[in-house]
Parts: C-alpha cells; sequence; structure tokens
C-alpha cells in the first residue's frame, strides 16, 4: 500500500501535470482493486486509505505545478544571463582583418554565465586591438566595471592613436566608476588587464600589461616565448599609489605562430594537491591547427587538472597570423 502513496509523488517532480494525475488516479484505482479483492463492501479501512491516495495525488499535483513554475523561471533567468554574456562579452568573429581568432569563457561557478573577466577584439585604423582583464571582486560590481571597462576600450581602440593611449582611457574611465561608488570598491577597486596590437603590414604585436599574466606567443614549430614586460606597470584604478608611463613593449609575431591571451584562471587552476596548472610547461612543445582548437584543448585539460573544481573564471583570447 505505501507504494500506491508514493507513486503520485515520484512522479510529480518528473513527469508532466498530465502523467501525475494519471498515475495518481492508478494508484487510487489499484487500492481499492486491492481492498475490492480481500472482502466486497467499503469499510472504514479502504476508505481511509482511498482518502489518502487521492489526498497525496492532488498533493503531488501541486508539487507539480510549483516544480514547473520553478524551471520555467530558472530558464528565464538563463535565458537573461546567456543574453547579457553575448551584450558583454560577444564572440569575435573567427576571422578578423586576416588574423584567426578564437575566444572562450568559463566560469568557475557552476550556472554562472559572466563575471568580473573580460576580452575584446577591435579592428580599427591602427590594426587590430585586443585586451583581455580580470576585475577585482565578484558580482554586479564585476560584471559592471567589466561593462565600463569594455566601452571603453572599444571607444579608444578606434580613437587613440597609440596602444599607451588606450591604456590611459580605460584608467580614466574607471576611476569615473570609481568616484561613483561607495565603500571598499571605491577604495580598493582595481582591474588588470593586458592590452595588445597587431599593427597592418608589420609582422610584429605590441603588448601593454597592467598587472595581468603575460601573453604567450606559441611559434608554428612549437617553440613557446612568454612576452612578460621589461617595466610592469600597476593595475587600473591603482594610480593613486603611483604613477609610470605606459610603454609598450614590441615583439616579432611571424606567420603561423598563435597569440594567447589569458586569466589567471588558467595558471592558478590548481589539482587535488594543490598544485597549479601551468600552461608554459604544458603548450610548450605542441602545436594546434588553429586557435579554436588551442582553446578547446586548454579547457578540457583545465577541467582534468582541477576536476572540474576550477576557483576562478578563466577568459581565454587566441590569435593567430596565418
Amino acid at each position: 500500500m505505501p507504494f500506491f502513496t508514493a507513486a503520485p509523488l515520484v512522479a510529480a517532480p518528473l513527469a508532466s501535470l498530465r502523467t501525475t494525475l494519471l498515475t495518481g488516479l492508478a494508484a487510487l484505482a489499484a487500492t481499492y482493486a486491492v481492498h475490492a479483492h480481500s472482502g466486497p463492501g467499503l469499510d472504514v479501512d479502504t476508505a481511509t486509505q482511498l482518502v489518502t491516495v487521492a489526498t497525496v495525488a492532488l498533493l503531488a499535483a501541486v508539487i507539480n505545478r510549483v516544480v514547473r513554475l520553478g524551471d520555467r523561471r530558472l530558464a528565464s533567468v538563463r535565458e537573461i544571463a546567456e543574453a547579457a554574456q553575448r551584450a558583454v562579452l560577444p564572440e569575435p568573429a573567427a576571422r578578423i582583418a586576416g588574423f584567426d581568432v578564437a575566444a572562450r569563457y568559463e566560469a568557475a561557478q557552476e550556472g554562472a554565465f559572466i563575471g568580473g573577466d573580460l576580452y575584446a577584439v577591435q579592428d580599427g585604423p591602427y590594426g587590430v586591438r585586443l585586451v583581455v582583464g580580470d576585475v577585482r571582486g565578484k558580482g554586479i560590481g564585476a560584471v559592471a566595471a567589466v561593462a565600463v571597462v569594455l566601452g571603453a576600450f572599444r571607444e579608444a581602440a578606434e580613437q587613440e592613436a597609440t596602444l599607451e593611449g588606450v591604456a590611459g582611457r580605460l584608467e580614466r574611465a574607471l576611476a569615473r566608476e570609481g568616484a561613483r561608488r561607495d565603500g571598499v570598491d571605491a577604495a580598493e577597486g582595481f582591474t588588470t588587464v593586458v592590452l595588445a596590437e597587431l599593427p597592418p603590414g608589420e609582422g610584429a604585436v605590441r603588448i601593454v600589461n597592467r598587472g595581468h599574466p603575460p601573453p604567450l606567443l606559441l611559434h608554428a614549430d612549437g617553440t613557446l616565448r612568454v612576452l612578460a614586460a621589461d617595466d610592469p606597470a600597476l593595475p587600473l584604478g591603482m594610480g593613486d599609489l603611483g604613477r609610470w608611463p605606459d610603454r609598450a613593449a614590441r615583439y616579432r609575431f611571424p606567420d603561423g605562430a598563435t597569440l594567447l591571451l589569458h586569466t589567471d584562471g588558467l595558471s592558478e587552476a590548481r589539482d587535488a594537491h594543490g598544485r597549479f596548472y601551468d600552461p608554459v610547461r604544458r603548450l610548450a612543445g605542441r602545436r594546434f591547427p588553429d586557435p579554436r582548437t588551442l582553446l578547446a584543448r586548454l579547457v578540457a585539460e583545465v577541467g582534468r587538472h582541477s576536476a572540474g573544481g576550477m576557483a576562478d573564471d578563466m577568459a581565454l583570447l587566441a590569435v593567430r597570423r596565418p
């Protein structure tokens, strides 16, 4: 008899309302049939059992509607989150100004779509310009800062003649945003970014690094070079601690090479023993047919390394000169 009572409750969260009601009716009929087989007539025990099964069936129908309503709300939230991600972090075209381009965003929190990491690619009069960054903090405040940085970058990439000028525009944009905030974020907010510029026809890349993990240059023969800044600068938003003029470093960017920009979610992913994922060691000597394959394999390897338990979001941007 407990089976007949439990049947509609099991169906409620898994099946449709119609199936849940049919399960309840079937349980009610089965309960009556069992008692009718034992003896004719409707005694008190039989009536009690039938009322109990009917009550549970109605309760199951209510549970089913609540679950379905929650599913619809969750689906709506996910659709909104996906739309926000596409608006704030649109996926770049696969080919921009002759370069092969790929980007990935992997959120550490399951079900999240966007956080404090950012990337963007902008083709303009001074070449293709790239940015990858990491906003301090989490939540809505970090997403708002991401939107400010990306908006300022897209405008500055079109208007500023130098990469240093782009960095200056980002600094001023974040300063204006910080002035509108209260509390800890106003005093301690900062953003690490790395800016890259691919001037047309030069076979080179210029880099301005503001406290961010250095980009990696993967040559066609598998050789890997870390593009570390000679003059490290403070992250954006920390100008009160000191001011150093931005100086773009220039590196060769030969045919067939791939430039990889990433956030610290890549290099700080830990395994079960606390060991960090080392992209330099893991990528050295390897060849990848295109940027999309490179990022797909990186994401898969980091997932295996951390057993799916990433501690921080990870943004990846790869550009290959064919």
